[in-house]
């Protein structure tokens, strides 16, 4: 059983230790009581700034840990979404009243369901006429064309967007361009990738 997230940085729990046993000392060490008033009002301010240090110098850590990449930040009317440990883009979609998580693939042509996600919002798979193909790094797969009545992303509702069915092994869903051209500007800034109406 893993004590800690494979994701979570080690030199980050370093420094937290460190501040740890800098304010543990501080507060229950023997020397307290020995201090001066004035010494004990600047070791705290001199802890305070190495707090203040050691989260500025991890923030994208901790912005990632605290706002996981499939949560959308909304920024007027942009959608912001943070770039993940793996360098990729996700994003959670609500199609049909169930959550899906998607990586964003300008690449794709259409927004791509695996098969387990097309069952999560109620897709009858036996229904489904695989009758379309797509070449994928895994060679030629089955897909079968279909409509999202609804999706939510955000707070914005589109309604009947072009997708498909991957009839073949997927390990996630993928957000292509049938439904990522609905916006007007697809931009990415640094680790941010902005999506303006």
């Amino acid at each position: 059983m893993e004590l800690l997230p494979n994701d979570v940085d080690p030199s980050i729990l370093f420094y937290l230790l460190i501040l740890l046993i800098g304010v543990g000392s501080f507060f229950f060490g023997d020397f307290r009581n020995q201090l001066s008033r004035n010494f004990q009002y600047m070791a705290v301010w001199v802890l305070i700034f190495l707090g203040a240090v050691v989260l500025y110098g991890f923030k994208d850590t901790l912005q990632t840990q605290l706002f996981p990449t499939s949560v959308a930040q909304v920024d007027g009317e942009d959608i912001l979404l943070n770039r993940a440990r793996d360098g990729h883009f996700y994003a959670t979609l609500t199609i049909n009243g169930a959550d899906v998580e998607f990586l964003v693939d300008t690449g794709a042509t259409s927004v791509v369901l695996s098969k387990d996600d097309a069952e999560k919002i109620g897709l009858d798979l036996d229904r489904l006429a695989y009758t379309g193909r797509a070449q994928t790094a895994n060679g030629t797969v089955s897909t079968a064309n279909i409509r999202l009545k609804e999706v939510s992303f955000a707070g914005r509702l589109d309604r009947n967007v072009r997708a498909s069915v991957n009839g073949g092994e997927l390990d996630g869903s993928l957000l292509g361009m049938s439904y990522l051209s609905r916006f007007s500007v697809i931009q990415i800034e640094g680790n941010t990738l902005r999506l303006m109406p």
